[in-house]
């Protein structure tokens, strides 16, 4: 989802920054980086402050990609599609404990994307792109592209953090609409 249904690292510069300001917090934007305590160059410590802050808005309300909806709707003319997410409970704030995938839901609902089944992991996402039969993954974190690329075809969702991600059964992809020329 994050990355690839959200331009998370927009939400990260944008209400990270904010963040950082409002609470007198030195940061150094670094776009190439994917965890969001590098990539705004704060501690672990004010990383975790930031998504206590943020995380239900993020997770309920800020909007889909441009297209992803309509685009969704298009491939499962021919395709089925599974949101494989690693958003779980790890790490959650006390508040957010065992809401998550009902929030998923509700954003996947609210922004009108359509699926036909959905998988939350925990670590390496291959293994439930293998039992479910993923055929082709669209994705953006840097680690599972390279996991997922050893056994399925990856379109790397582009992102600032992926930039330097290339090699054997990936194919980047700038839009949902590059999506669904390329699937």
């Amino acid at each position: 989802m994050d990355g690839c249904l959200i331009d998370i690292a927009k939400f990260i510069a944008d209400y990270g920054i904010k963040f950082c300001y409002e609470n007198k917090i030195d940061y150094h934007i670094k776009e190439e980086e994917y965890d969001e305590a590098k990539a705004l160059g704060i501690s672990g410590e004010n990383a975790e402050k930031f998504w206590n802050t943020y995380l239900e808005y993020y997770a309920t309300q800020y909007p889909a990609r441009d297209f992803a909806s309509e685009v969704i709707r298009k491939l499962r003319e021919n395709h089925e599609v599974y949101i494989v997410t690693a958003r779980n409970e790890e790490g959650l704030p006390p508040e957010a404990y065992g809401k998550m995938q009902a929030m998923v839901k509700k954003w996947l609902e609210d922004n009108k994307i359509e699926y036909d089944g959905i998988v939350f992991t925990q670590g390496s996402k291959l293994p439930y792109c293998l039992e479910n039969k993923i055929d082709i993954m669209v994705e953006d974190s840097p680690r599972n592209i390279a996991d997922i690329a050893t056994k399925i075809p990856v379109l790397c969702f582009n992102n600032p953090y992926n930039k330097e991600v290339a090699g054997e059964n990936i194919t980047r992809v700038y839009s949902w609409y590059d999506v669904l020329a390329k699937t």
